[in-house]
């Protein structure tokens, strides 16, 4: 059965009340079109029904709707409520909170990613709290960023794995000490994980599997034997003067 948030309406508009019914619809190109049109013509009155509407909307694309939605608003009340919802003991709630955070874009929430959400235990809230992070972060804290995302390598499904990779590609050169520190460890999926990334971070280009399948061929070969593949390969793509 649909769950539909129940809604406080005594001090809203007759619309207000008709937009709200909407968002909880059980058709889900009603929502969608519900979440449109809130969006397009912004009132403070619906922040609330959004927010709500986040945490149990079943359709990722009304989730991204209703997030667009809270976007339209002035952040100066969105961004204390979206806020609240991060310590939600809701995972939906948790993740669709931080994807909007993503969506406005607001440096200032850096400091609100902590590192609690990085390593939630559920993985669709770390994947989306890497992401954010890496959006969110200042200059001067992406290295201590890299440092912490370092201890999810070798986590979860291939999915997961690629979000991470994805997240350190997108945080820079910075990473790669941090990387190279990781690939060389003893656990053999973190080391795998590790040197795809060195490999995805070095050449964006390559494929996630590629470089997996690619840094599993090095770990078999040895440090020596795969320096010396390395020292051959940087030969070969060297130009002749």
């Amino acid at each position: 059965m649909q769950e539909v948030v129940p809604i406080n309406t005594t001090n809203g508009t007759e619309q207000n009340t008709r937009m709200i019914g909407a968002l909880g619809a059980e058709d889900s190109s009603v929502r969608l079109q519900a979440a449109l049109a809130v969006g397009s013509k912004p009132d403070p009155g619906l922040l609330e029904p959004l927010v709500e509407r986040c945490a149990v909307e079943p359709d990722f694309f009304v989730r991204d709707m209703l997030s667009w939605a809270l976007t339209r608003l002035p952040p100066e009340i969105t961004l204390p409520r979206i806020r609240r919802e991060l310590d939600s003991e809701r995972t939906q709630a948790r993740s669709q909170a931080l994807h909007t955070l993503s969506k406005i874009g607001d440096h200032s929430a850096s400091a609100w990613i902590t590192r609690d959400m990085l390593r939630d235990a559920d993985d669709e809230v770390a994947r989306t709290a890497w992401r954010v992070a890496v959006v969110l972060v200042p200059e001067d804290g992406k290295q201590d960023l890299a440092d912490e995302l370092v201890l999810q390598l070798g986590r979860g499904d291939r999915n997961v794995r690629l979000s991470l990779s994805r997240a350190f590609v997108d945080l820079g050169d910075v990473t790669e000490p941090a990387l190279e520190k990781a690939a060389a460890g003893p656990d053999p999926e973190v080391a795998a994980h590790a040197r795809a990334t060195v490999l995805l971070l070095r050449d964006p280009e390559t494929g996630f599997d590629a470089a997996v399948f690619e840094a599993k061929r090095l770990a078999a070969l040895g440090p020596e034997r795969a320096a010396a593949v390395a020292s051959l390969a940087e030969t070969a793509e060297t130009p002749e003067c």
